[in-house]
């Protein structure tokens, strides 16, 4: 029994596995991932096309890009005054109160309080210990030192690894190794090197990513008549779509031109939109409420979606601020299985709003040029509460009835920044600007990670950051070289990725179990 080139099985291949599972066999599912894996060429497995079993279940990743430099020791690798010695005064300590322990924990939270934001009135009250305390559990910290501090350079690195599997994005990995069947498996809302597709241009077009500009109306793209007045009935629509079709096919230049590779690129297109308007996404992505006459949905055949109600409770300011429309919308691509993977992030412009009437400042995490202290503060804190939302979204959707399993048991989250900050400033300064540095680490959030872990460590001293063996995890005080492919292995280690072919150090040390 085998599978054939285009991954299904035969007519009689198909009766037959279906008469082993009515007797009940339990031989059927090893006997379908053999047929399976006995199709693949060696140069398939080097591509690293080996999925899971046909039986198997979706991954999914969610990378979170930290624009502008989202600084480890100003958060849960911070440095208290007191450690520091010496040197305390003129590095990026912080008094001792305000570095705070977490019980039976390797992390810390930070806790500030500043009258304002550099030169923009704007209080920052801040603080990291709910948020550590609540997901310590589930919570990775590995520290890096990176090989760039050009921001798009730096932060396309920060997801390919340095181009550590030939160039290709975890991202791409993840669309690769279990977004089939996905109507868009890789989905990317962030900006600047963060959402760059790779170099590695063997793959298949369907895991590259659909970039999208405008979460909130996004969804509202996703059919080609609804939400038109006066457009023809749907099977009006399919009756000119078919003609349409037939009459490009038999045409001169369908005839010229019909093994074509953009041509054909520019046919899947059209039946993979056909798709989207199948599973009714205009709908159901749809977060916008009915709201005549402002916002009259209904009057134009439409309607939010069923999740549209407890999606807009976690994100009440999905409207107007970017970052909170797309942490919604990732949540719902990831419920109706629209993607496995899905980039969101805050951007370099402001964004009004927030308790204090700003909910972004200018260059994000990059604002800490101006105001190293209460920019990191303010940016960590935006970042943790819009994730303590979509994990709590994550945890309360049901993902397989039969295990009790949620989709955040499925899911990781992979907070992914340009690089660190330069740690030295005048001598106690609150108030001081910060540059690009290569030193740094990263946050992952998941059930598939070893929780409650710091790979690497921070010396006191100079509050830099060092290294650690990715596959046993042991500290490596001193080492100080570039880690990027770890970080990137790691990932798809702990989500239990097939890295056949990759090259990709074993990182083992990330995953759980």
């Amino acid at each position: 029994m085998s599978l054939k080139r285009n991954g299904r099985l035969s007519r009689r291949e198909m009766l037959k596995a279906l008469s082993l599972a009515a007797a009940g066999s339990t031989t059927l599912s090893p006997f379908l991932a053999g047929c399976r894996q006995a199709q693949q060429t060696p140069e398939d497995v080097e591509r690293g096309l080996r999925r899971d079993a046909l039986d198997g279940k979706p991954r999914f990743l969610i990378v979170v890009a930290a624009a502008g430099g989202a600084s480890i020791v100003d958060s849960f690798l911070a440095v208290r005054a007191g450690e520091a010695g010496l040197n305390a005064a003129r590095l990026n300590t912080f008094p001792d109160a305000q570095v705070q322990a977490v019980a039976n924990s390797p992390f810390r939270a930070v806790r500030v309080s500043n009258p304002r934001l550099g030169s923009i009135p704007v209080p920052v009250n801040t603080d990291q210990l709910a948020f550590v305390n609540k997901y310590k559990d589930d919570m990775l910290v590995a520290t890096s030192v990176g090989t760039s501090v050009n921001h798009v350079i730096a932060q396309k690195r920060s997801i390919t690894g340095n181009a550590a599997w030939k160039g290709r994005t975890l991202q791409e990995c993840v669309a690769l190794q279990w977004g089939q069947g996905f109507a868009l498996p890789n989905v990317n809302m962030a900006v600047g090197g963060f959402g760059e597709r790779g170099t590695d241009t063997s793959m298949p077009a369907s895991v590259y990513a659909e970039t999208v500009t405008s979460p909130s109306l996004w969804p509202l793209g996703l059919d080609g008549s609804r939400g038109v007045r006066g457009a023809p009935a749907r099977a009006e629509v399919e009756l000119a779509r078919q003609a349409r079709a037939d009459l490009e096919a038999s045409s001169v230049f369908g005839a010229t031109f019909q093994d074509s590779d953009a041509l054909k690129r520019w046919n899947a297109q059209r039946a993979e939109g056909a798709r989207l308007e199948a599973q009714d996404l205009i709908t159901r992505l749809n977060v916008i409420p009915d709201l005549p006459p402002r916002v009259p949905l209904s009057q134009y055949g439409l309607a939010s979606s069923p999740d549209g109600a407890r999606v807009r409770q976690a994100f009440p300011g999905f409207f107007d601020d970017p970052f909170q429309a797309q942490a919604a919308l990732a949540f719902l691509l990831l419920k109706y299985r629209v993607s496995v993977a899905v980039t969101i992030g805050p951007d370099f412009n402001v964004t009004l709003g927030g308790a204090n009437g700003l909910a972004n400042p200018p260059l994000a995490f990059d604002f800490s040029h101006n105001d190293h202290r209460s920019g990191q503060a303010f940016m960590w804190a935006r970042l943790l509460a819009n994730l303590d939302q979509l994990i709590t979204l994550l945890k309360a959707e049901p993902f397989d009835p039969a295990t009790g399993e949620s989709l955040w048991d499925r899911t990781l989250i992979y907070v992914a920044t340009d690089f660190g900050r330069t740690r030295p400033r005048p001598d106690n300064a609150v108030e001081f600007g910060s540059g690009h540095d290569l030193n740094n680490g990263f946050l992952m959030l998941s059930p598939m990670v070893k929780g409650n872990t710091v790979l690497g460590g921070v010396e006191a001293s100079s509050t830099l950051c060092y290294g650690f063996d990715p596959r046993t995890g042991t500290p490596q005080p001193g080492k100080l070289e570039s880690n990027e492919p770890d970080i990137f292995s790691g990932v798809l280690t702990a989500m239990g990725a097939d890295l056949s072919g990759s090259g990709l150090p074993d990182a083992s040390a990330f995953k759980n179990g």
